[in-house]
């Protein structure tokens, strides 16, 4: 079943390739230049999805060859090692397939950009500041398993403990695709380290994602919109400790969007990061108003609490991690809280092109 929804896929996404080759060899493509970049956007990232595929059909005659070469090979030893040879090569491109066949319900404009993940801190206090920092640290856990590179943009440390607010960049392709199936608010229920009585306690916190945009997308922002205070970057203490108000707060003051950038040493880069962050959620905003879909923006604009969460992480009486989108269940939470989202993120993308 899995292998003929993706090659149904291929044949569709060829199909569609075809069709829009076609309206580009036409006299009058040019016409309405804005549509046809539009045309060739979607045209390029189709190809995108198909050349790994005809890739990948390569790699597996190569894979048949060298099983029926296995089979034959009449010198024992030689013969193991070809077999040694072949597992080794047909795990690597079992893998490859996988990753692909999750590629391949990407079909958002911006599914292959960069993206910009931003946790927030809701009902729990202090416990729900522990909870931001265990999500961050599993964030980047997962994007190293993806071989996607990460940037801390901003940090807010709790009062006693744990992380208010996080703004990572996530970079890599598809890196928006993966991360936006996790966009919503994340439950956990544990037994409080913060707690003399060892009671149990139930946290909230609110994962937001935005899509890096390309310099040529157009996004205006006027400059007198914006409010900008800067502020001394945190640091480690010490000869470490930032001397100068480097870091760069941002408030657009027609939507009340806040982004902050303190990664930098210098106030122009932490300025010009920021407003690349601004430009992103601007965007995003204005998408979400033209698609009256405002209550997915769960980090800044909805309640972080109950009723509104994507997924459960239950520590305490027992153990299991459950998406209540698409009712996936993990018993492992231990290894979900390593980044092991793959089970998660493939159905949730799976529902969603199908719905």
């Amino acid at each position: 079943m899995r292998k003929c929804e993706v090659i149904f896929d291929v044949a569709r996404r060829t199909t569609e390739l075809a069709e829009l080759e076609k309206k580009m060899a036409a006299p009058d493509f040019w016409k309405d230049q804005h549509s046809a970049q539009a045309v060739i956007d979607q045209a390029n990232r189709e190809r995108a999805v198909l050349s790994p595929f005809k890739t990948l059909t390569g790699q597996l005659d190569d894979l048949r060859v060298l099983a029926e070469l296995a089979e034959t090979e009449p010198d024992e030893q030689h013969r193991a090692q070809t077999f040694v040879q072949l597992e080794r090569d047909l795990a690597q491109f079992e893998a490859a397939f996988g990753k692909l066949e999750i590629e391949a319900l990407f079909n958002g404009q911006l599914d292959s950009h960069n993206a910009y993940l931003s946790l927030h801190a809701g009902a729990g206090g202090t416990e729900a500041c522990d909870w931001v920092a265990m999500l961050l640290r599993m964030y980047r856990r997962y994007a190293e398993r993806r071989g996607f590179q990460t940037s801390l943009l901003d940090l807010q440390p709790g009062d006693e403990a744990g992380v208010k607010s996080a703004t990572l960049l996530v970079e890599g392709e598809f890196a928006y695709g993966y991360f936006s199936a996790e966009r919503g608010v994340h439950r956990l229920v544990r037994i409080s380290p913060f707690d003399a009585n060892k009671r149990r306690h139930t946290s909230f916190a609110a994962l937001d994602v935005v899509a890096e945009l390309d310099d040529d997308t157009e996004v205006e922002i006027d400059e007198g919109d914006l409010r900008v205070d800067t502020y001394r970057s945190g640091g480690a203490g010490g000869q470490h400790v930032n001397k100068t108000d480097s870091a760069v707060r941002l408030t657009h003051l027609p939507t009340g969007i806040v982004v902050a950038c303190q990664s930098e040493r210098s106030q122009h880069a932490n300025r010009t990061k920021a407003m690349k962050l601004l430009r992103a959620r601007v965007y995003e905003l204005r998408q979400d108003q033209k698609r009256q879909e405002m209550e997915k923006f769960y980090g800044q604009k909805g309640d972080i609490a109950w009723g509104r969460q994507i997924r459960s992480y239950v520590l305490q009486p027992y153990t299991m991690a459950k998406d209540h989108r698409t009712s996936v269940e993990v018993g492992n939470v231990q290894s979900v809280l390593e980044g092991d989202l793959d089970k998660f993120i493939e159905a949730y993308l799976k529902q969603r092109r199908a719905g």
